[in-house]
């Protein structure tokens, strides 16, 4: 088993109670009012966290996974707002690069660009994440036997799909058809926006560790995003969170980072 741990973070609470039962000899920490659960998966050391909602929970989280435990990667799993065409609900995500909507310092600086950084994306691993699109895929071609047709149906789920690309992020739940759209039009190449995956990229780079994220479509990021939120965690994102890190661990793919 490896010496430093693969860190799994998740926002909330159901998709961490998906994974906590597969850790085999677990041990939980509390840190910074946060739980940290460490033992291993399928050979591999692993810590799962509860992150909070948020940038600055997303950071604070992060930090702590590498000056705590060690973390040799982060993965962060979760749910995320469709903005790019063709993006639909019950569709993954995996960031190629992440970048903060909210951010801008101008005229100091560009619009989007991380203050003093001279960048505003950051991309995320690349092994890491071709490693998680393909397990990804692999979960996608078993979306109806995992979920259940009549769930599928209940949440319009039909022929999931696989995307890779820039997922932004900010301190803000978009969850009106004109925010979205806004956020199309300045950034017309964003497939998904959430509220972490962004902080916990910068905290990465800034400790020179590789990262991925990994995010299903919750919404359109509309006006209908409050619609079922909470029954679409439990019965579709954790059950695609659980499916596809457990693959991606079981087929020894996360040695691509060790």
């Amino acid at each position: 088993m490896e010496p430093h741990p693969l860190a799994i973070v998740s926002a909330m609470h159901e998709e961490l109670r998906a994974l906590v039962p597969a850790l085999v000899d677990a041990q939980q920490h509390t840190l910074a009012g946060r739980r940290f659960f460490v033992g291993s998966m399928h050979g591999h050391a692993v810590v799962l966290a509860l992150s909070g909602i948020g940038k600055v929970s997303a950071a604070t989280t992060a930090t702590l996974l590498i000056n705590e435990f060690n973390a040799r990667a982060l993965v962060f799993t979760g749910v995320a707002g469709g903005l790019g065409a063709g993006v639909r609900v019950g569709d993954v995500v995996v960031a190629r690069q992440l970048l903060q909507h909210d951010m801008d310092a101008s005229p100091l600086f560009p619009r989007y660009e991380v203050p003093l950084t001279g960048r505003a994306r950051f991309d995320a691993d690349a092994g890491l994440s071709n490693a998680l699109a393909t397990s990804a895929l692999r979960c996608m071609a078993r979306a109806a036997e995992l979920l259940g047709e009549a769930h599928m149906i209940d949440f319009g789920i039909d022929s999931p799909l696989v995307h890779e690309g820039l997922v932004v992020s900010g301190d803000r739940f978009v969850s009106t058809a004109a925010e979205s759209r806004v956020l199309a039009e300045a950034l017309p190449d964003a497939l998904a926006v959430e509220m972490e995956g962004a902080a916990l990229a910068q905290v990465c780079a800034d400790f020179h560790r590789p990262f991925a994220v990994l995010r299903t479509v919750s919404d359109r990021a509309d006006d209908s995003a409050h619609a079922d939120f909470t029954r679409f965690m439990t019965e579709v994102a954790s059950v695609y969170t659980r499916v596809i890190v457990q693959d991606w661990l079981h087929t020894n793919a996360a040695r691509a980072v060790a």
